[in-house]
């Protein structure tokens, strides 16, 4: 069966993975956002000073590296709401310059530091995810949840299970996990019961009596 949201990992990165997304029927698709310099730039690399980026033991020169802000990727969806901005860092300034960018449609915002999700308090088009990447982010979300609800939150897979994800619904319309990218990860995440999957591989998710229709 497929899941009530599709979303494609890190996709909106790139402007033709970004596209290709879209095409696909992706329900909402992921681009990484980080502060740079008074710059909103769309990246899933991470800082190493002002001349460097990494990840993974990957190391390239800023200079050599091409990389889209954040109103390359909002020119090239057009209006479309589907979406996702990952904030990553923790950057003080990178949650007010995101606010004030934002365009006056529908987006989903998913940080694991809260406290910058208060950025957007005031915009009613902005969809709030609480995520959590490990057994105390987990802790502290259940806390939250008990007495502030969220429109979303995203737990990686492997520290849910199905009696948890009937909990943080409880406090949540939609439970998001990560990642998704392969058959044996596709039945966990169906067995867990989620309703959005974050993968890489859109086709992984197709089954031919998929229903189209989004509940965004």
């Amino acid at each position: 069966m497929r899941p009530r949201l599709v979303v494609a990992h890190r996709a909106g990165n790139d402007l033709t993975t970004l596209r290709a997304a879209l095409d696909a029927g992706a329900d909402l698709v992921e681009a990484d956002i980080h502060a740079f310099r008074g710059r909103l730039e769309v990246r899933h690399l991470k800082s190493l000073g002002p001349w460097w980026l990494w990840d993974h033991g990957e190391f390239v020169r800023r200079r050599d590296t091409p990389l889209l802000e954040l109103a390359d990727v909002l020119a090239a969806l057009d209006g479309d709401r589907r979406l996702l901005l990952d904030l990553k860092g923790v950057h003080p300034r990178l949650a007010k310059r995101l606010a004030a960018a934002l365009p006056d449609v529908p987006v989903t915002i998913c940080t694991q530091h809260w406290w910058m999700l208060d950025a957007f308090r005031d915009h009613p088009q902005v969809r709030l995810v609480l995520s959590a990447g490990s057994r105390r982010g987990v802790r502290r979300l259940r806390r939250r949840l008990r007495t502030r609800t969220s429109y979303g939150v995203c737990v990686h897979r492997r520290l849910l299970t199905p009696d948890l994800v009937t909990e943080l619904r409880g406090g949540a319309d939609f439970v998001f996990t990560w990642p998704v990218d392969t058959e044996d990860a596709l039945h966990h995440a169906n067995h867990l019961g989620v309703d959005a999957l974050i993968g890489k591989d859109l086709a992984l998710f197709a089954r031919p009596n998929s229903s189209s229709e989004s509940p965004l």
